[in-house]
């Protein structure tokens, strides 16, 4: 379910690139400290999003520090963090986990298993910090997996699910924005949905997993493409209005980047393979 949330860097400016950039190093050295190298392994994009939003909109003060990137070891990183940091650190875990465990019980894959298992004392503190997130997230799992036995097909239905999860946890704290951070979030969850059902749709008809996409394409023919993209787009102009609500000032550019133009680029590379194809 990750990946989706980037941002398109050649239509970001150089100076929000290194903001951007400086973001995703400060994730990525928050989950090493806190969780270990198996934290960092974690890290994505989607998360960085999430700090940017918030920290956008609650503007807490930002501490940066210089680093050597084992990466990257030719020339120092800067990274950027704040309180924020930390709770986009553990949503992070708290979404692998789950993530895991589920690729376990559907693939057989034993490494998702070990890395679980080796998670499962940072979740238990993470369960305790944030009840709220975590029993929404528990909560989706339990419900999702009721619906793929059921081999329900409202998509609308099913990515609502994402929805509802996503929308608890952008929404960081019960206050004034808890109402409009978690209608952005429960529309990104149900694009993100829809994106990972549509990425996903060939190979899951082809082992005969779950993905109610595989009867919308059967029923619509000619105009799935069409319908998938309409529906995303309904998703994301949702999001952005929800955006265009909140008095964000602070890193604005970089996160109309993302809204607007970085949540297609993995679209736009799908229909590029599809194109390939055809030829």
């Amino acid at each position: 379910m990750f990946g989706y949330i980037n941002v398109n860097r050649k239509e970001l400016s150089e100076e929000n690139q290194q903001i951007y950039q400086s973001y995703y190093c400060g994730l990525c050295q928050e989950l090493k400290e806190k969780y270990g190298a198996k934290g960092q392994v974690l890290l994505n994009y989607d998360m960085t999003f999430l700090i940017v939003l918030l920290t956008g909109l609650y503007e807490p003060e930002d501490r940066t520090e210089r680093f050597t990137c084992a990466l990257h070891p030719t020339r120092k990183r800067t990274a950027s963090g704040n309180e924020i940091t930390g709770y986009a650190a553990a949503m992070n875990v708290l979404l692998a986990y789950h993530n895991l465990v589920d690729d376990w019980k559907d693939e057989k894959k034993y490494t998702r298993r070990t890395m679980a298992g080796m998670l499962r004392r940072d979740y238990g503190k993470i369960r305790q910090e944030y009840p709220r997130q975590t029993e929404a997230v528990e909560r989706y799992m339990e419900s999702l997996a009721g619906y793929e036995r059921e081999n329900e097909s409202n998509i609308d239905l099913v990515a609502g699910l994402t929805g509802e999860m996503l929308g608890e946890i952008f929404a960081w704290k019960q206050d004034e924005w808890y109402s409009e951070l978690k209608t952005l979030g429960f529309y990104m969850g149900k694009y993100i949905y829809l994106m990972d059902a549509y990425e996903d749709l060939d190979k899951d008809e082809k082992h005969g997993s779950y993905n109610p996409l595989i009867k919308l394409r059967r029923d619509s023919g000619n105009d799935f493409e069409t319908l998938c993209r309409l529906m995303m787009t309904s998703m994301m102009a949702e999001c952005a209005k929800s955006f265009e609500r909140l008095p964000i000032l602070l890193h604005a550019d970089i996160l109309r980047n993302i809204l607007y133009s970085g949540v297609w680029t993995k679209y736009e590379y799908l229909q590029l393979k599809k194109k390939k194809k055809v030829k």
